[in-house]
Formats: structure tokens, sequence, C-alpha cells
């Protein structure tokens, strides 16, 4: 039996066909199309969010973003998370400084952010690591005392609400990623969810090389990374099956987690929140026990996943002096192993990956 850890969703394809058709009959295959305006107008519906802003990629969602809300200098970040987080700062000239994780949540603690900020701060990147919102109010109170703006990455937090209000209202920006692994993707796609319109309005003009609505000149630099009609027909087809793609990666989650919750650690979710079956992460008891299960699964054909590790603050590119050390994250990254989870994954096969758990422990 082989099992990846991760299976895109595909819907049916004569849902996705029939969006195809509607992008061919207009002749209209990019720059802000029918399609992608469509499925701008219903995320924001079902998510319950305004100022959402669709691109190509998870990644360009949070460049744009810095750029937008005009970060500059050093942001305080997690080291627990994809290089994606920390590299998309670099990337655009500012220094990503790490802060340690809390021990129970796995998401980048508040207070040590707090200990860290300095003048050349102007920014905290946390990430809802596995779709587990962090302290939002923490963040929000830290925002409001220092000045900075907060900017989630929330590649993980599809669908997640903390109460009744969408994760993604929270902090300056929020980004999305739709990369063809996530609860809801375009096959490659993203999109930034802003407090402010007029931040969101500087994030659209940017998008097209910095064009002025209208072709009424140059504002000043952007980029391209428009979505495409053929991205957001998958977009739309995905979204008409979102409610049974969520119902059965929970279901899958909660499984998983009846069947190992006795001999392994998982993250605490956030006691407001509900959960969206992105991933299931556990966390091993020793980096020994996690190299064990690793190798058992790997040796019955089921593909598990060190999500995350390295931790980021480890890597030669990000060292600098006065670093602060994240000894929470060092070790949890030497010991969480994510277990296969996508929407076809079958009791069956959830019972068989559990059981090798439990054997090689």
């Amino acid at each position: 039996m082989q099992i990846p850890v991760n299976r895109p969703y595909q819907p049916p394809f004569g849902q996705y066909q029939a969006y195809l058709e509607r992008a061919y009959a207009n002749n209209w295959l990019t720059n802000n199309g029918p399609l992608v305006q469509e499925l701008k107008s219903r995320l924001e519906e079902y998510l319950g969010v305004r100022h959402l802003l669709l691109v190509a990629n998870g990644t360009l969602a949070m460049q744009l973003a810095y750029r937008a809300l005009q970060v500059r200098g050093s942001a305080i970040t997690t080291p627990f998370t994809f290089i994606a987080t920390s590299s998309s700062l670099q990337w655009e000239g500012i220094r990503p400084e790490f802060a340690d994780i809390n021990a129970a949540s796995f998401n980048l603690d508040a207070a040590a952010v707090s200990a860290q900020m300095h003048a050349g701060v102007s920014a905290v990147v946390p990430v809802h690591v596995y779709g587990n919102p962090c302290d939002v109010e923490a963040f929000e109170t830290l925002r409001a005392q220092h000045d900075v703006k907060v900017i989630y990455d929330a590649a993980h937090a599809f669908a997640v609400k903390v109460g009744n209000r969408s994760v993604l209202s929270y902090g300056d920006a929020s980004t999305l990623s739709f990369h063809a692994t996530k609860v809801f993707h375009t096959v490659e796609g993203g999109a930034v969810v802003f407090r402010d319109a007029d931040a969101y309005s500087a994030a659209e003009q940017m998008t097209n090389f910095g064009i002025i609505s209208g072709n009424k000149g140059i504002a000043g630099p952007g980029i391209n990374c428009k979505m495409s009609e053929v991205h957001a027909a998958m977009g739309l087809a995905v979204l008409d099956n979102i409610a049974q793609v969520l119902a059965r990666r929970i279901a899958a989650f909660q499984h998983y987690k009846h069947l190992l919750a006795d001999v392994v650690s998982l993250p605490q979710w956030h006691s407001d929140a509900n959960e969206n079956g992105a991933y299931f992460p556990m966390l091993l008891a020793t980096n020994e026990q996690s190299e064990r299960v690793l190798a058992a699964l790997a040796t019955a054909g089921v593909t598990a996943r060190r999500y995350f590790a390295p931790a980021l603050h480890s890597l030669k590119d990000y060292q600098y002096p006065g670093m602060a050390p994240c000894p929470v994250a060092a070790d949890y990254a030497s010991r969480t192993l994510c277990l296969p989870l996508f929407y076809d994954l079958t009791d069956a096969e959830i019972r068989y990956v559990a059981q090798l758990v439990r054997q090689s422990l």
C-alpha cells in the first residue's frame, strides 16, 4: 500500500470544464477577468471578509502585503514554519528576526515577541500553524503598544474562525496560499486580506506593474502577480464542493486523534476556534522515536513529513548578532511529524497508518 502525505483535491472534471468553457467563450484569460472577479466575491462572502485580493501564489501574497504596508528594517516571525514565511521577508530586503514558539499551541509566542521588540522592528509576522489560530488578541495588543504592522501568514487557516469572526480579519493583513495541496486551492494561487481599504487599493495597483486602473499611467513600481482565469476556474469548482472537502478532512483529523491521542501529543487548539483538517501533526517524545516512526512508515509505503524542520533560526542565512535562542522551536522541529491527510484518504488507510505508528512506538 502506497499512501502519500498529501494529494490534491480534484473536483469533478465536468464542473471544472464548465468554468473553463466560460473563460473560452469570453476570450478573456487573464487581467482580472470575470472568473477572478467572481471568485473574489464568493470568497469574501464565504470567508466573511472584505478587501480580499487574489494573486498568483501565496509567497507573492506575503511580498505584496509587506510592500503595501511599507514594512522596513526588521520583522519578528516564527522559526517553526515553512521557509517561505522568512524567505519572502528576506527577498523584500527585510531582516527576519525570530522569537520562540508557545509550547502548547506551536505558534509564535506573543510574550517572546514583545521581549525582543526594538526600534528597527516595523512588523510582526505570526503564522497560524496547521490552521490553529495564534493568540490574536495578544498580537492586537502588541500591535497597538509598539505601533507595528501585524501580518499573519494564514496559509493553513482557510475557513477558520475565532468565535464568529474570521481569523483572516485580524492584524493589518492575512495572507493565504491556494497551492494544490491546501484545503482550498486554485492549483497555484493565493490571496491577501487587508484590514484597510487604502492598503488594498495600493496592493491591487501593484499587482499589474503599478499601472493605474483604466490605463491612466504608472503610479510607481509594481509587479505581475495576477491570478489567471484558468486558476480561478479551478478555485470556483473547488469552492462549489468546499463543504464536503472540509467535512471529510475534519473527520479524518478526528479519526487519527481518536486512534493516537493516547500515545502522541497534539498542538493545543485555540479554545474558541474551529478546526479545518489542514494537517495532522503529532509531537513524539524524542527525536529517536520520531526517526523510528518515520522509518516504519516509509518501509510500509507511507509518507510522513517533518513539518517543520529544520527550525529556521538554525539556518546559516538567518544568523545575526544578538539573535535570541528558540529552544522550544528547535526541540519541536526534531520531534514533530505530519501524517497523511487529504480528501480521499479512506478510514481503512487511516487505521493502517495509525496502527503502524502505534506498533513502531
